[in-house]
């Protein structure tokens, strides 16, 4: 018998013993009647993630065929249960991925936010659902929500008037260069040029903050150099900064992007946290839950 057909053979034979139904599987193998057999045995293990527990399997008892060596059953087996294991990881991944985008759909946490003053919006004041941002210019995944999901964001509710966008700022420690820019930019803010500033750091391929940078972004903007250096060196906004990054902690928010999307508030805003730059249906269906409240 030719390897390929013993290989069909065993896994015909292995198949049959694993969808046998539990009672028959608990009984005793039968001896083949022919010729004489040695049972070879083997154990299935199914891994749902690296920090699951692994779960086992009964052992599966076979009837070698006539002329078949056990070193012949023990390497045809071992390739068997690879690529059993291989197509059970495939299943699992596509079964796995489902409850994934389920999940999606869902706002992570509700929160309570107070509503604080000067904060750089855009939007009508009187929009009836706000949505906040704790951003890091520094961030590839702030960069990414820019690129992917904000365009569509601004054309679907902030332009049409149903949301108010602030942005606020959580520059990461690890990330040297995003208080400097967050500053830059509040600079920017003082010659009502906060969202364009904002815009050419986000928006650039580029992602280089080094100081000479930040003074090329201002120019590209068309600050008055001399006032945008005199805010620069003064660190005018160091304190709002701080504000903001301490109003990110009360909120269990430690990394960027991350969202607060809730119904326009006076004083304290009810929502919902997002974190991540997940994508826009997530947003979409927070913004809409919120609107139907």
């Amino acid at each position: 018998m030719g390897r390929l057909g013993l290989m069909w053979l065993m896994f015909s034979l292995v198949s049959a013993a694993q969808n046998a139904p539990s009672t028959q599987a608990a009984a005793p193998a039968k001896a083949a009647p022919a010729s004489p057999a040695t049972a070879a045995k083997t154990e299935k293990t199914e891994r749902t993630s690296s920090s699951s527990k692994v779960v086992k399997a009964d052992s599966i008892t076979i009837n070698m065929p006539e002329g078949m060596t056990r070193d012949q059953a023990d390497a045809i087996l071992n390739e068997l249960k690879e690529i059993h294991q291989l197509l059970q990881n495939q299943q699992t991944a596509a079964a796995q991925a489902k409850p994934a985008a389920a999940q999606a759909a869902a706002p992570s946490d509700k929160v309570k936010m107070s509503v604080g003053q000067g904060w750089y919006a855009m939007g009508r004041d009187d929009a009836p659902v706000t949505m906040v941002e704790f951003t890091d210019y520094q961030c590839p995944f702030c960069r990414k929500f820019e690129h992917d999901s904000f365009a569509e964001l601004k054309k679907d509710y902030i332009d049409t008037g149903k949301v108010r966008f602030v942005s606020r700022d959580l520059p990461l420690e690890f990330h040297p260069n995003a208080a400097p820019a967050a500053e830059a930019v509040r600079c920017a803010g003082e010659q009502h040029k906060f969202w364009e500033m904002h815009d050419a750091i986000m928006q650039d391929t580029a992602t280089d903050l080094s100081a000479d940078s930040i003074l090329k972004y201002g120019d590209k903007v068309g600050l008055d150099s001399t006032a945008f250096h005199a805010c620069l060196a003064e660190k005018r906004f160091v304190t709002a900064i701080q504000k903001d990054t301490a109003d990110a902690g009360t909120l269990g928010i430690s990394g960027t992007p991350s969202f607060v999307i809730a119904k326009t508030a006076p004083d304290q805003m009810d929502g919902v946290r997002i974190v991540g730059a997940v994508p826009y249906a997530v947003f979409d269906s927070a913004i809409k839950d919120a609107l139907a409240k």
